[in-house]
């Protein structure tokens, strides 16, 4: 059965923005977060499981000015399951760029 790649990106501010939705068991395999000012932003990833309750991927993270970072490396995967929303928040109005790359609907 072939894979189903998809990708989302979004511009983080400061208040709680959806990046996606799972609609069925997908696995995201990248979250690449990208400053882009001249200063340090702090920055939090998240899932909401099943819209309500909030699990970090990255808390308060610090993000150098003009720099990347990623948040999932070497292989790991985060799974989520149908109506589990992946959130992202700066303590700075469009200071970011999100990249998140996913498999949809991967096998239970």
């Amino acid at each position: 059965m072939a894979q189903d790649f998809t990708r989302y990106s979004v511009q983080a501010t400061n208040s709680a923005g959806t990046i996606f939705t799972a609609n069925s068991n997908d696995a995201v395999i990248g979250i690449r977060v990208t400053n882009t000012t001249a200063a340090a932003i702090t920055i939090d990833v998240f899932v909401s499981v099943g819209g309500s309750t909030d699990r970090y991927i990255a808390k308060n993270l610090s993000v150098p000015p003009a720099s990347s970072i990623e948040l999932i490396t070497g292989g790991s995967k985060v799974v989520m399951q149908n109506t589990d929303v992946l959130k992202v928040q700066s303590d700075t109005a469009t200071s970011a760029d999100v990249y998140v790359s996913v498999v949809d609907s991967i096998s239970a």
